[in-house]
C-alpha cells in the first residue's frame, strides 16, 4: 500500500464472513477460509494494518465452541473476525425478502420482479442495527470502517449516530439504477440519505455513479452536488458530505494466469476438448440467476445454428449454471426454463454421430475444472442482461494465456465500460445480434483473436483487484480526486 492510505485499523463489514464453518463426522465445528476476490485483496491489508473482519458466520445462533474457533482464525490471519448471528426468520426476511426481492431486481432494472412487503423493510434495518452495533463494539476511532454491498447500506448511518467522526466508506458491488427506476422504491430517501452518511462512496461504473448522483439531484430536495466530470463528486445536505467516486473491481491477475498454467488444469483441458471432438468450445458460466440472461442466451445459440448452418457440428455451447438460491420459486421456475430450452435446442439439432449442440452443467465446479473450462473455450458468451461489474469476464482473459479466443461480452456488464476495445459487445435482448456475433467470432482469424485478448488481457492485468484496494483506501484518506480507474479502457492499451 502506498503512504497515502489513511492510518489505523481497517474494519471490514460484509454480509458474510471470509470464513466457512463446518461440522465433521464427530460432530465438531470449526471454520476454515472461505475462497473470493474480496477475501484475497483485503486479507494483504489486513494483516499488514490489523484490523477486523464482520460479517454473519452462517449460523443462527452462537456456538460457544465456534468462538475458540474465530479467535484462532484470526491469529493465524493477522485479524480479528467478529460474527453477527441471524436467525432463520431474521434472515429470510432480511437477506431472501428485502435484499434479493427488492434490491436486487429494482437494482437490475427489473422492478416488475420486486415484491415491496414493508415487514422485509422493518427487518433490513433491524439487522442494519446490529450489523452497526457489531461495529460500534469492535471499531475504535482511528479505524477506517469499510461496509460492502447491497444488505448493508443502512449500516453507515447508524455508526454515524453513534460515533459521529467515524471513518466510513461503502461499496457497492451491483448496479444502481437510474432515477425513473429507483423512484419505484417505497423508502427511496431513507436509503439516499443513509447513503449520504458515508465519507466515500464507490461505484462500479460511471453510469452507476451518475445514476446515484441523479437520484440525489431528483429525489431530495436540498441537496447540493459539485464536481460532476471529475473523480470524485461531492454531495452535501443537511451539514454532511459524501464523496462518490467509480472505482472498478478487478480480480487477482497473477493467481488467475498461475493456477491456469499449472499441469493439472492444461490436461483437463485437453481432456474435455478431445471429449467434445475437438470443436470450437463456446462457454456460458453462470449462477442460476434472472439477470444472466441465460434463456436469452440459449435461444441466441438456437438461432445462430439456425442461421448460420456451417456452425452445426462445428461448435459447442458448454453451459454451466452454479445452483443458488434453491428455495426461491423464481430460481426454480429458471431452472426449469432453461433446461426446457437445453431440451428443445439439442432435440432439434443433436446429429447422428455424437454431435450435442448445448453440454449442460448444473452443478458448482472446482477451482481446477473451472479454470480448465476457461482454458478450453475458444468462445466466452457472458451476456447478463444487468450485471455490477460480471468478474468471470476478467478471470476468462486472465486465463487465457493462449489468446486464441475472443470474449462476447453484453454491454451491460460493468465489465463492458473497460473491456469493450477488445470484446464484441452485444446487447443481450437482441437474440439475432447475439447469434451474429456468435458467428463472428466462430470465423474471426487468429491475428483478429489474439490482438483482441492481448488487449483485454493488459488492460485486466493493469486493473487487478489490488489496484482497485489501493485506490479506494487511498481516495478515502486523501479527501481529494485521485485517477479514475473507470476512465481507462482496453483501447487505451495498446497492443
Amino acid at each position: 500500500m502506498t503512504e497515502a492510505t489513511p492510518r489505523g485499523r481497517l474494519v471490514v463489514v460484509s454480509n458474510r464472513l471470509p470464513l466457512k464453518v463446518e461440522t465433521n463426522r464427530a460432530g465438531a465445528c470449526g471454520v476454515s477460509p472461505a475462497s473470493g476476490g474480496l477475501v484475497t485483496a483485503l486479507g494483504p491489508v489486513m494483516r499488514q494494518r490489523g484490523g477486523v473482519w464482520i460479517g454473519w458466520p452462517g449460523i443462527g445462533v452462537p456456538d460457544q465452541r465456534l468462538a475458540a474457533e474465530f479467535r484462532a482464525a484470526g491469529l493465524r490471519e493477522g485479524y480479528d473476525f467478529h460474527p453477527v448471528y441471524l436467525d432463520d426468520t431474521e434472515r429470510t426476511s432480511f437477506y431472501n425478502g428485502f435484499s434479493n426481492e427488492i434490491i436486487w431486481p429494482l437494482f437490475h432494472d427489473l422492478q416488475s420482479l420486486c415484491n415491496f412487503d414493508p415487514a422485509y423493510w422493518r427487518t433490513y434495518n433491524a439487522v442494519n442495527d446490529r450489523y452497526a452495533d457489531a461495529i460500534a463494539e469492535k471499531a475504535i476511532a482511528s479505524d477506517f470502517v469499510w461496509v460492502h454491498d447491497y444488505q448493508l447500506i443502512g449500516v453507515g448511518a447508524r455508526v454515524r449516530k453513534k460515533s459521529p467522526e467515524s471513518s466510513l466508506g461503502f461499496f457497492l458491488h451491483i448496479p444502481f439504477p437510474a432515477p425513473d427506476i429507483f423512484a419505484k422504491l417505497p423508502w427511496r430517501q431513507e436509503v439516499l440519505r443513509t447513503l449520504l452518511a458515508y465519507d466515500l462512496l464507490g461505484f462500479q461504473t460511471r453510469r452507476d455513479r451518475r445514476n446515484f448522483v441523479d437520484c440525489v439531484r431528483e429525489l431530495l430536495p436540498g441537496a447540493d452536488v459539485t464536481g460532476r466530470g471529475q473523480p470524485l463528486v461531492r454531495l452535501r445536505l443537511d451539514g454532511c458530505e459524501a464523496r462518490a467516486g467509480t472505482f472498478p473491481i478487478g480480480i487477482d491477475y497473477n493467481d488467475f494466469y498461475r493456477r491456469a498454467s499449472a499441469p493439472a488444469v492444461i490436461g483437463l483441458a485437453e481432456t474435455l476438448r478431445d471429449q467434445l471432438h475437438n470443436r470450437q468450445l463456446i462457454l456460458g458460466l453462470d449462477r442460476l440467476d434472472y439477470t444472466k440472461g441465460i434463456p436469452e442466451r440459449l435461444l441466441a445459440f438456437g438461432s445462430a445454428l439456425e442461421r448460420y448452418p456451417d456452425l452445426r457440428e462445428r461448435v459447442t455451447l458448454i453451459q454451466v449454471v452454479v445452483p443458488s438460491r434453491a428455495d426461491i420459486p423464481r430460481y426454480q421456475e429458471l431452472k426449469a426454463r432453461i433446461e426446457n430450452l437445453v431440451g428443445q435446442i439439442n432435440g432439434r439439432f443433436t446429429r447422428p454421430g455424437g454431435w450435442v449442440p448445448i453440454h449442460y452443467v448444473f452443478r458448482a465446479l472446482t477451482q481446477d475444472e473451472l479454470l480448465s473450462y476457461y482454458r478450453a473455450a475458444q468462445i466466452a458468451l457472458i451476456t447478463p442482461l444487468k450485471d455490477g461489474m460480471n468478474l468471470v469476464a476478467k478471470e476468462y482473459c486472465a486465463a487465457s494465456p493462449d489468446e486464441d479466443c475472443v470474449l462476447i461480452l453484453s454491454e451491460f456488464a460493468g465489465a463492458a465500460a473497460e473491456l469493450s476495445g477488445g470484446a464484441l459487445t452485444v446487447n443481450p435482448y437482441d437474440i439475432d445480434a447475439v447469434a451474429g456475433a456468435i458467428h463472428a467470432a466462430f470465423v474471426m482469424p487468429p491475428a483478429e483473436r489474439r490482438a483482441r485478448m492481448r488487449r483485454l488481457r493488459r488492460c485486466v492485468r493493469r486493473h487487478d483487484v489490488y489496484a482497485w484496494v489501493d485506490s479506494f483506501i487511498q481516495a478515502a484518506a486523501k479527501n481529494e480526486t485521485v485517477p479514475d480507474l473507470g476512465f481507462v479502457s482496453c483501447y487505451d492499451l495498446k497492443s
